[in-house]
């Protein structure tokens, strides 16, 4: 597998390896001693898998004191996917890192503790996986808005497709008032 290393400290991008022929394909998803040696040393506790529809936005979230890192993939179709630094004292802090992740390319992006998260879906449906660190607490539950100009996304929709909940958060200015 292949590692690359993101501006913000800790987010990493991981090609795995993929064996296809024309009977399809083969790709380890998930090996700890080599995923530790990557630097993802944290154990994995909880994985969820959520389906979403074009346009749909998820996000931006995090846990205010139990923070989760999550391991992403998309399993079917194709996603834009952002984590954005939240850790008091980072020299990143309120940056953004984005990548698409999709059925064909096979990519993993790892989000570590500290980080908002969400994605957008591109595709007509895709089918989401995450790998957490902790579990979630919907007490603990945070997040910014989507569209936060001081954050300054570049999301490939203008009007996606948003929750209730996530078209009430704040900015990250609010929130840190």
């Amino acid at each position: 597998m292949k590692v690359i290393q993101t501006k913000l400290d800790g987010c990493v991008i991981i090609e795995p390896k993929v064996f296809g022929d024309e009977r399809g394909f083969f790709k380890e998803t998930f090996q700890a001693e080599r995923y530790k040696e990557a630097g993802l040393t944290l154990p994995f506790v909880q994985d969820n898998y959520s389906r979403s529809t074009r346009g749909v936005l998820r996000g931006l979230h995090f846990q205010k004191t139990k923070p989760q890192g999550k391991l992403v993939s998309c399993s079917a179709g194709e996603v834009f996917d952002v984590a954005v630094d939240l850790r008091p004292g980072s020299p990143t802090y309120g940056q953004w890192e984005g990548v698409t992740l999709s059925e064909n390319n096979h990519i993993q992006f790892y989000v570590p503790p500290g980080f908002a998260h969400g994605f957008v879906v591109i595709s007509e449906a895709a089918d989401f996986l995450y790998k957490c660190t902790d579990y979630y607490d919907p007490a603990d539950e945070g997040g910014i808005i989507w569209n936060d100009p001081d954050v300054g996304i570049s999301w490939p929709f203008v009007s996606p497709l948003l929750s209730d909940k996530d078209r009430q958060l704040p900015t990250l200015r609010a929130l840190n008032d």
